[in-house]
């Protein structure tokens, strides 16, 4: 019955965060928490959550034409590299403060999101690649992809927002961006011994569809200003309720 419910969680999570090209593992991990399993289990389930969801949203943006390759790969480059790194130095650290490190993360994502606006006017974004700000944006996201567990889509997207480029654009560059760094940092939890077969396996399954499901409704149903709003009212919603776990 445990797994069921996580896996049915999974799949709705996944489905709600492909809108915006976010990892699920955002809210996973602490819905995780709250359900009895260790932070050191929640963590790279939500990462592998993140790897096989946002794959199957990057398949589906690729064989649309969707994805925006030069802007995304800077990111890659540098969120690889740095997410073992993050994972490692998280276990070195007790479980309040990184519970207070993923609030803090939220409000700043949820609050980016909701009232930061990327462009000066309606539906004009820009076009150039910075390579600098791009790598910078990497790099924050590697470890914090490695330290939470979360794979760094909710500092990639407000970033972005903040340089100007498209909501729509900005999702599925997340959505091709989280795999790399979620799951390296996977592997380097896996590598310290905190691997739950029997949990992740299926929770990643339903979460792999959720993910396709979910790119397609966002990419064929919803405006970019929409799926901005939507997701920040749920990572606000959850910033406040792991705020009063936390005190």
């Amino acid at each position: 019955m445990e797994i069921a419910l996580i896996s049915a969680l999974a799949f709705f999570l996944s489905f709600a965060f492909a809108l915006g090209g976010v990892g699920s593992a955002i809210v996973l991990i602490p819905v995780l928490n709250w359900l009895g399993i260790p932070m050191t289990e929640a963590k790279p389930t939500g990462l592998f959550v993140n790897t096989v969801s946002m794959v199957s949203a990057t398949a589906s943006n690729i064989r649309h034409k969707r994805l925006d390759f030069s802007l995304g790969l800077p990111i890659i480059i540098s969120s690889v590299v740095i997410a073992p790194a993050g994972a490692y130095f998280s276990t070195l650290f007790p479980e309040r403060i990184i519970l207070i490190l993923f609030v803090l993360f939220l409000f700043f994502s949820g609050n980016m999101m909701l009232f930061f606006k990327g462009s000066k006017y309606k539906e004009q974004y820009r076009e150039d690649r910075p390579f600098i700000p791009l790598l910078g944006i990497g790099v924050l996201a590697g470890a914090l992809s490695g330290m939470l567990g979360v794979g760094g889509g909710g500092v990639i997207s407000p970033l972005l927002l903040v340089l100007g480029f498209n909501p729509k654009k900005i999702a599925a560059v997340t959505a091709f961006a989280v795999p790399f760094s979620s799951f390296t940092g996977f592997l380097a939890y896996w590598g310290m011994g905190h691997f739950r077969p029997e949990l992740v396996l299926p929770v990643g399954l339903a979460a792999c569809a959720g993910g396709y499901i979910g790119t397609h409704f966002m990419h064929s149903r919803m405006s970019p200003a929409t799926v901005k709003k939507l997701l920040a009212l749920l990572i606000l919603g959850l910033g406040i309720k792991l705020l009063f776990q936390v005190i």
